[in-house]
């Protein structure tokens, strides 16, 4: 009987960390790992403290290694600076002397946020410029990945949408939560236009590379650009309460007390290297939002 391949999923406490789990656990050994031990299938640990990381994969001695976890509240990257470096950047040059010191894959998790916004469109081979210090971090960890580690994933997602009201503090479920508390007007921007990615998605794409060993970077977002306004009004439609909520449309600046770290205008991403290798498997992101809804929000707003 064949063995399964084992996987060391570090940061596997949050919205991907789910999708992560859940598209892998059958096919591979895994081992998840998290400071914030919120399942029954995570433990705990500090990827941040390297040698913790470094003795806890070595003893599970994984055959790729998984870099998950980040801060993403670009909020809280600008106003803590020394902490974001060390959880974003710091954390993933641990993982890649780890993956060296195992000669094992390693794959790391990037964004869309490190462009500046002045294209409309960014495929793989973009140059990008972070323009703040999330992005900054996120991008620092990419360069380190790439310079360090032979056999490596680098994954650029766009706007997160999954693991529901438990696990999502993005868009979506900012959104669904405001609708729950009776809102008949929502007030959303129309200035910032990106993809969204369907963490489930997401992990199934990186799966395929995976097993066709097919290393490298790769932008890997759902089909389909838009704009905040524009996932707003399709939700409302999803939920049927097109008729009922009012959209209002902002500019950025509406929300500059609470939202004033600096986002690039557009951050649409297209994944020109996964549709050349036959292997794009993301959905349009309409179908991956009306799945994502239908999984994960049944009886919320009952």
């Amino acid at each position: 009987m064949k063995t399964k391949k084992k996987i060391y999923i570090a940061g596997c406490g949050g919205m991907l960390g789910e999708a992560f789990y859940t598209q892998f656990k059958n096919d591979y050994e895994i081992k998840c790992t998290d400071i914030d031990v919120n399942e029954k299938w995570l433990t705990e640990l500090d990827f941040r403290n390297y040698e913790n990381y470094r003795e806890d994969v070595l003893q599970f001695n994984p055959d790729f290694l998984f870099h998950l976890g980040a801060f993403t509240d670009l909020e809280y990257c600008e106003t803590h600076v020394e902490d974001t470096y060390k959880t974003n950047t710091l954390s993933v040059e641990n993982a890649c002397y780890i993956a060296n010191e195992l000669n094992i894959p390693l794959l790391y998790i990037s964004t869309a946020g490190i462009f500046d916004g002045q294209k409309e469109i960014y495929d793989d081979w973009d140059v990008p410029n972070p323009l703040g210090q999330y992005a900054r971090s996120k991008y620092a960890g990419e360069l380190f990945v790439k310079e360090n580690v032979r056999k490596h994933l680098i994954c650029r997602a766009g706007w997160m949408m999954g693991g529901g009201p438990k696990k999502d503090k993005k868009f979506i479920q900012k959104l669904m939560k405001q609708i729950k508390e009776g809102k008949k007007e929502l007030f959303i921007v129309n200035d910032k236009d990106g993809t969204p990615t369907f963490t489930h998605d997401f992990a199934k794409n990186v799966k395929a590379l995976l097993q066709k060993e097919y290393w490298g970077l790769y932008n890997m977002v759902c089909g389909g650009q838009t704009s905040r306004y524009e996932v707003t009004e399709e939700l409302l439609k999803i939920l049927n309460l097109h008729n009922k909520i009012k959209l209002t449309p902002v500019k950025s600046d509406y929300f500059k007390e609470i939202y004033f770290a600096q986002r690039p205008a557009c951050e649409r991403l297209i994944n020109a290297k996964l549709t050349l290798r036959n292997l794009n498997l993301m959905q349009d992101w309409k179908v991956a939002l009306n799945e994502y809804i239908s999984n994960y929000y049944q009886g919320y707003l009952d």
